[in-house]
């Protein structure tokens, strides 16, 4: 069985017959190598379970749904849909949209309510392209 998992670092310094003998990089061949780097940012999927799981931790709330979302200069910001009040019949619980403020790795910097609503009751208020 043979180790597929060799860099070119290592398949340089174990097969070029000019390699430096204590394992050193061999300077002049530096050409044809990728030097680029890996993005680790996480993906805008993995952004929103994170956000709402977080979201849900901290207020004991479960989020319903996202209903804004935007990469920003410092990360990520939601605007997050919760039940905070069961009632019955179900269009009359009460809900609230939290701001939701996340770093660049997805990790929850900070969140604001900023309405409440009947579940079953128009948004006369905001207005937004509608």
């Amino acid at each position: 069985m043979t180790n597929t998992k060799d860099t070119k670092s290592t398949a340089r310094t174990q097969s070029s017959p000019d390699a430096p003998k204590d394992g050193a990089p061999n300077d002049d061949d530096s050409e044809g190598e990728d030097d680029t780097v890996t993005d680790d940012r996480p993906s805008p999927m993995e952004v929103l379970r994170e956000a709402r799981a977080q979201l849900a931790e901290l207020t004991g709330m479960t989020a319903e749904s996202v209903s804004s979302f935007a990469q920003t200069e410092n990360g990520w910001s939601l605007e997050v849909e919760v039940l905070e009040l069961e009632r019955v019949p179900d269009t009359m619980s009460l809900m609230a949209s939290y701001e939701v403020e996340l770093d660049p790795e997805g990790m929850l910097t900070g969140y604001r309510r900023v309405r409440r609503y009947e579940r079953g009751r128009s948004d006369a208020h905001r207005t937004g392209g509608r």
